[in-house]
């Protein structure tokens, strides 16, 4: 018998689970019958809906409805929870670590493919920005999501109870790097939750809040153009949000913003969402890079110059054949992401079945933003929203995008709910550190030297 053929993808984001999700569509055959195999090695075993995470932290949907586990909806995968280390394509081989390799102690395997698709998405791109790694908090998962809710609400209640001004402020004060679609919609998000919360504190007003938002550029959401970049602006401090514009963050060391306007602000929140990189591990194959630390690939998906080897999404600098700029990139979103997987996993069953390849074309369609509950911003094939259409459009377009008609269904019910009912305003400070509690009722009682009377 010859051994399945094996795909190896790495990565479990969008274009990990919809490449997987479509290939075991395609070669159900194969599968069934053993000649091909589907393996997807992801550090975690969902994919997380991002665009769906500001309204996560803001409470008007639940955490779980925002990630898709990769088992049930890929059954026919074999799913590996572990981290691909380095790729030596030349021998196709991957190099991984899994959870079972480190309370083995047994160090990394190595697994053999065939095909090879590379989407581990990105990480966030970090500046050597004094006190950053100590006090900034991130904006790409579901955990810094819920964290960053809970810590909001955490430090109102420090506002609340303490009597120190300098305390308080510093509380009340929150800065949000970066103007791109993950720092305004947290931002806005978290600012429409707080200022709910803040009817249920005696001492806290909406208006003692303070929110910052810090961009480098001149203006903020590029993606939908000019003029409903200005409109958000408006839009933010007309809410008393402080945007400031062509500013950058120089430091944060103890717990003191200071920016290149000179301002400073003691504050115990700096949010770091300003831009992503390339996953570390492309740096670590020996597939060819771009200038950005992104897989040159095709149009056709292919790593150029490493047959067998495609990339999708953020990790692939895929050219753009609707432009008539030469040499223009498609954008690394979600948008392109989604389609740009569809195309892959055809690609990979025609070159399995010997069959002629597709060229990725979309032209972009638009964007969407949400600035808050009934508040947003769009431009979408040529036509500019603002306002509550452009947030029901927001709403609209990313219910029908993200996976599953069951998470459909049930995001659907949630927002119905959050319309009929209050929001919820606790903060679960121990999903932090769930221990914590049991750990100091099993610390023994400290040692004050008294002697227990005879």
């Amino acid at each position: 018998m010859t051994e399945p053929a094996r795909i190896l993808v790495v990565g479990g984001g969008y274009v990990g689970m919809y490449t997987a999700l479509r290939l075991q569509r395609q070669l159900r055959t194969e599968l069934r019958a053993g000649a091909a195999e589907i393996v997807v090695v992801t550090p975690e075993p969902y994919m997380t809906y991002q665009p769906f995470l500001p309204e996560a932290a803001a409470g008007s949907i639940s955490p779980r409805h925002v990630v898709v586990p990769l088992r049930r909806v890929l059954d026919r995968c074999r799913i590996v929870i572990g981290e691909v280390q380095s790729v030596d394509h030349a021998k196709r081989t991957a190099t991984l670590a899994t959870l079972a390799t480190a309370e083995e102690g047994t160090g990394t395997l190595d697994l053999t493919y065939d095909e090879l698709v590379i989407a581990p998405g990105s990480v966030s791109r970090t500046l050597p920005v004094p006190g950053l790694i100590d006090h900034g908090i991130g904006f790409k998962t579901v955990e810094e999501a819920i964290g960053l809710r809970n810590h909001v609400i955490e430090q109102m209640d420090i506002a609340s109870s303490t009597r120190d001004p300098a305390i308080r402020d510093a509380a009340l004060t929150f800065v949000f790097v970066g103007g791109g679609y993950a720092g305004v919609e947290a931002l806005a998000e978290l600012e429409d939750m707080a200022r709910y919360t803040a009817r249920y504190y005696h001492n806290v007003k909406p208006e003692d809040l303070r929110w910052v938002l810090v961009e480098a550029s001149d203006r903020i959401l590029p993606e939908v153009g000019e003029e409903m970049g200005r409109y958000a602006v408006r839009e933010l401090r007309g809410r008393n949000i402080d945007v400031r514009l062509e500013t950058r963050l120089e430091s944060c060391e103890d717990r003191v913003v200071v920016l290149s306007d000179g301002t400073r602000l003691p504050t115990r929140t700096v949010v770091w969402t300003a831009g992503v990189k390339p996953a570390p591990v492309l740096a670590e194959t020996d597939l060819p890079l771009n200038e950005r630390g992104r897989l040159r690939c095709t149009a056709q998906l292919a790593v150029e110059g490493a047959p067998h080897a495609w990339a999708a999404g953020d990790a692939a600098a895929v050219p753009d054949l609707t432009s008539d700029e030469p040499g223009k990139e498609c954008a690394p979103n979600a948008q392109h992401a989604v389609r740009q997987a569809k195309v892959l996993a055809e690609n990979i069953t025609a070159s399995l079945r010997g069959q002629p390849l597709k060229e990725y074309a979309h032209a972009y369609a638009g964007s969407v933003a949400s600035l808050g509950l009934h508040k947003g911003v769009a431009h979408v094939y040529g036509r500019k929203l603002k306002g509550y259409p452009a947030w029901f459009m927001h709403r609209a377009y990313h219910l029908s995008r993200v996976p599953t008609f069951n998470r459909k269904a049930r995001v659907l019910a949630e927002w119905t709910l959050s319309g009929l009912f209050k929001r919820e305003i606790v903060s679960l400070g121990s999903l932090e550190h769930p221990r914590a509690e049991f750990e100091l009722a099993a610390a023994p009682p400290p040692d004050n030297g008294d002697k227990p009377s005879s």
